[in-house]
């Protein structure tokens, strides 16, 4: 699935019609960014300076027209829940019946913003969360560019306000599929670990919550084993799967390696195995090597358009879960990390590197190349490529933990692109 695009809406009428869309202003508007911009942006929004919306989890991007006779790429980040937020706002909703009923009929309920606050998870944007970026020289916060693309996102959530689950980090369906589930708990209607029809299974999660710590596994006579895994065994599959299904006999052999030596790192003590976020996994899986099929099939079910997807696989490849965690969001560094970086880069060639410095990146725009400091404090070397109708940053070599290396690591890249 494509993230939703929707064109800008021009004229004179307010930003929202709907409840939603005006809390969105209203949040907006009481953040913590630069008021004067903010008006000023909201005059580029009228005047239809924006260009199509593009929504993908945790971040809004856009092309806003300005003084240069090229548009500038805007974007603006907003932190992506976690497992256990989501899970809390969940359960708060799954317990109000008429919530959830207008959820899964397709309608945003009125009180759901409260329901969220009550529950210790936002919903809307907290006043320091918006984050702004733009590719303008201006050093703004935000730039009238980025605060334009707030303001004509209040316009698509009017029309569309699930909008808001998919910047928090999870799509609409993935939203109301999770609720379906919850209610027939609830109510009684869902399938135990224990009562579980043969062949359709259990989560992982429950399944381990339920282990009593005994396992006996089938003997070497009756199974194979996993490649590299002499201590793990499976048996082998013999029936096909049913007719019409996305998936052949291979796959699923595939699917079973790979839940047997998750499981067996599990069993090992590797608790991550179960705390991987649906996203991440369906990435792992991408960056073993799959398919094109299984390719497809993985971005479908993350909704996540395929070139965000495969930038997150590039992203894994080259810096491990660390590089993954570098590309899907803006980070919070350390100052003194940073400005070490930006001494030993300026120190060898000054009159060339113009470095603009924004979050946890170190960019030379005039170049095309970036490097972004992780949480396991190396730097990820990125290059700016034009890839269709928009150009984007994507990571193009291994991190190192010298910025200078990973510079030179990007402007290789950047010249062979």
């Amino acid at each position: 699935m494509t993230p939703a695009r929707k064109a800008p809406r021009t004229g004179s009428r307010a930003f929202a019609a709907t409840w939603w869309g005006q809390a969105w202003v209203d949040a907006l508007e009481a953040s913590t960014l630069d008021s004067g911009r903010l008006s000023r942006g909201r005059t580029y929004a009228r005047k239809g300076m924006v260009g199509p919306v593009t929504v993908t989890s945790g971040v809004l991007r856009a092309e806003v027209e300005g003084s240069a006779p090229w548009p500038y790429d805007a974007a603006v980040h907003l932190r992506v829940l976690t497992d256990a937020q989501w899970d809390t706002l969940l359960a708060a909703i799954a317990t109000q019946v008429g919530r959830t009923a207008a959820l899964l009929d397709g309608e945003m309920p009125a009180d759901l913003v409260d329901d969220a606050r009550t529950a210790g998870v936002p919903l809307l944007p907290e006043p320091s969360e918006l984050d702004p970026e733009c590719s303008c020289p201006d050093w703004g916060y935000p730039c009238k560019h980025a605060a334009a693309l707030c303001y004509a996102t209040a316009v698509h959530l009017d029309d569309d306000p699930f909008w808001l689950f998919t910047l928090r980090g999870r799509t609409k369906d993935t939203v109301l599929a999770a609720l379906r589930t919850r209610r027939q708990i609830l109510t009684g209607t869902a399938s135990t670990t224990a009562d579980a029809p043969r062949g359709e299974g259990v989560p992982a999660r429950d399944a381990f919550a339920a282990w009593n710590g005994t396992f006996t596994p089938p003997t070497p006579e009756t199974a194979g084993t996993v490649p590299g895994e002499t201590d793990t065994v499976l048996t082998p599959l013999t029936t096909a799967p049913a007719p019409g299904t996305p998936f052949t006999l291979d796959d699923l052999e595939a699917l079973t390696r790979d839940t047997a030596q998750r499981a067996r790192s599990l069993a090992a003590g590797h608790t991550a195995s179960l705390t991987c976020a649906p996203v991440e996994d369906a990435v792992r899986l991408a960056a073993t090597g799959i398919s094109e099929d299984w390719f497809h099939q993985l971005v479908h079910a993350t909704g996540l358009a395929p070139r965000d997807f495969a930038r997150l696989v590039r992203a894994l490849r080259h810096g491990g879960p660390a590089g993954l965690a570098v590309a899907r969001a803006p980070l919070a560094p350390d100052p003194a990390a940073m400005a070490a970086a930006r001494t030993a880069l300026l120190e060898p060639d000054s009159a060339e590197v113009r470095l603009r410095v924004w979050r946890n990146r170190l960019t030379a725009h005039n170049e095309g190349i970036q490097i972004r400091l992780g949480p396991d404090n190396r730097w990820h070397p990125y290059t700016r490529e034009d890839r269709g109708t928009a150009a984007d940053w994507w990571p193009c070599a291994p991190a190192t933990a010298d910025p200078v290396a990973a510079l030179v690591a990007a402007r290789t890249a950047a010249r062979r692109n």
